[in-house]
């Protein structure tokens, strides 16, 4: 069914460009963000009165790629399933045929994510880092253990977000995420490459390849620098994570319990310990998520 015309009551406040089929939601003009497959635009839900990201995939763009279109629908009904704190909502989807778009309705969070947000405060406790790390956790998992088993995939600082006033991060971006039987294995080369576990390049793989991700959104998280940005180039990058290079960033962690939690969630696979048990780690004992408050600008940590 087409999305509405424009037809909003608030005729003298700023006016919605397009409404979703129900007319629950509203868009507005203004781009929230934008990455190569989508669009997120401001929206509003006059149900709940409350303000919504209005996610936009143009379909023309892609109409030659089959897998592509029939991931997006994936994602769309993998995220309508999920109920977790640490995970984006997602209220509502539909696909707009006369426009050629797919719809999805997600939680928007206040603060932007995580990359841009660490980088507007640049002094955080080190025990505001281990909150937001332990939440990312909680959120993964969820994902690992749900059943079937979901590995994200493309786990980095730019897919999780955050709401500042509270303190809470949520992951978001479940595109590339793919649902595994009881085998637990994937098989295909999908994610940002400086976030990537070296066995995802060898196509065989588990969730725990999002626990490597994970321990990199940290060490970013830490030095505010994107891990390997000693590489110029993605053919670099390869080359250095699967011939066991670390990040040259790792050596700015002077913090010895930091570096070695980092360094315990990019070992080697069968050395990585799952989300469960990273989350009983003794780098979490004094980390309690319902105070989820915390002033960004505390004590500087490296």
């Amino acid at each position: 069914m087409p999305a509405a015309r424009p037809n909003t009551s608030d005729r003298d406040g700023e006016p919605f460009v397009e409404v979703d089929p129900t007319g629950r939601f509203g868009r507005y003009d203004d781009l929230l963000g934008a990455g190569a497959v989508k669009k997120v635009y401001r929206g509003f839900d006059q149900e709940e009165g409350i303000e919504v990201a209005w996610n936009q995939v143009r379909l023309r763009n892609f109409i030659e790629d089959p897998v592509l279109i029939n991931r997006l629908h994936s994602e769309v009904k993998l995220l309508r399933s999920l109920k977790n704190k640490y995970i984006i909502v997602c209220y509502s989807a539909w696909l707009d045929e006369e426009n050629t778009t797919l719809n999805f309705i997600t939680e928007v969070c206040t603060s932007g994510n995580l990359r841009n947000y660490r980088k507007k405060h640049r002094h955080v406790s080190l025990k505001a880092l281990k909150k937001w790390s332990k939440q990312v956790l909680e959120g993964l998992e969820y994902l690992h253990t749900h059943d079937p088993c979901i590995i994200h995939r493309d786990l980095n600082c730019s897919n999780i977000f955050v709401n500042g006033n509270i303190g809470q991060v949520k992951i978001g971006d479940l595109g590339f995420a793919t649902i595994v039987g009881k085998s637990h294995a994937a098989h295909s080369i999908i994610g940002t490459p400086e976030f990537m576990a070296p066995e995802l390049y060898e196509e065989d793989y588990t969730e725990l390849v999002d626990i490597y991700s994970f321990g990199l959104c940290l060490l970013e998280m830490v030095t505010i620098e994107m891990p390997y940005s000693e590489c110029d180039s993605i053919a670099k990058i390869y080359k250095k994570v699967t011939t066991g290079v670390k990040p040259r960033s790792l050596s700015k962690v002077t913090n010895p319990e930091v570096k070695a939690f980092i360094e315990k969630c990019i070992a080697e696979p069968r050395a990585r310990p799952s989300a469960s048990d990273l989350l009983k780690d003794p780098f979490f004992s004094e980390v309690n998520n319902e105070d989820e408050t915390e002033d960004p600008d505390a004590l500087h940590v490296r």
